[in-house]
């Protein structure tokens, strides 16, 4: 797939088919390409957990009604010790960083014909919590994965998009 057609197609799926799992191969590329996706000055402080297990499943429904019947779900955290701090102390990388490696795993799961769909409709501590995850690791968002039932698609308003000259300046 050409890069703008997969920014263009990708929805999110809000509708999957429970019984078709991601394969291993696919889900390497997609994994692969959240590992590739920039970090500032390159410390890499993503980790990524790929939920598959009936007992993960059943923790991620705990969290969120909006796993959709997902048959994967990653879990996408960063380790709040390892980030960069920019001048002025106020703001840090983890959660760019944390974003850019979710987009990475987005666009390479259209790239793959897999659908997703970013959630973050639960308490990101409480998924820290209820997964055992190290207290230096933030829980950004949840990442479903799969294929779409049959029947489903992108909301009616997905095509629809403001002009660029609305969300565009030159300065």
């Amino acid at each position: 797939m050409e890069f703008m057609e997969v920014v263009r197609e990708r929805y999110s799926c809000k509708d999957y088919d429970s019984s078709r799992q991601v394969e291993k191969e696919k889900l390497d590329h997609i994994l692969e390409a959240g590992r590739l996706a920039p970090t500032a000055k390159n410390l890499q402080e993503q980790h990524i957990y790929v939920v598959q297990s009936e007992e993960g499943l059943a923790k991620i429904d705990k969290l969120t009604r909006c796993r959709y019947g997902a048959p994967t779900v990653l879990l996408v955290a960063f380790d709040k010790n390892n980030v960069f701090t920019y001048p002025g102390g106020k703001r840090d990388s983890g959660i760019e960083d944390a974003s850019i490696v979710a987009t990475h795993l987005m666009l390479a799961a259209k790239d793959a014909g897999v659908e997703s769909c970013w959630l973050n409709l639960f308490d990101p501590e409480e998924a820290a919590r209820e997964f055992g995850l190290p207290e230096h690791e933030e829980v950004l968002m949840l990442l479903d994965l799969g294929y779409p039932a049959e029947g489903a698609g992108p909301m009616s308003n997905h095509g629809k998009r403001k002009d660029l000259a609305e969300t565009v300046s030159y300065l």
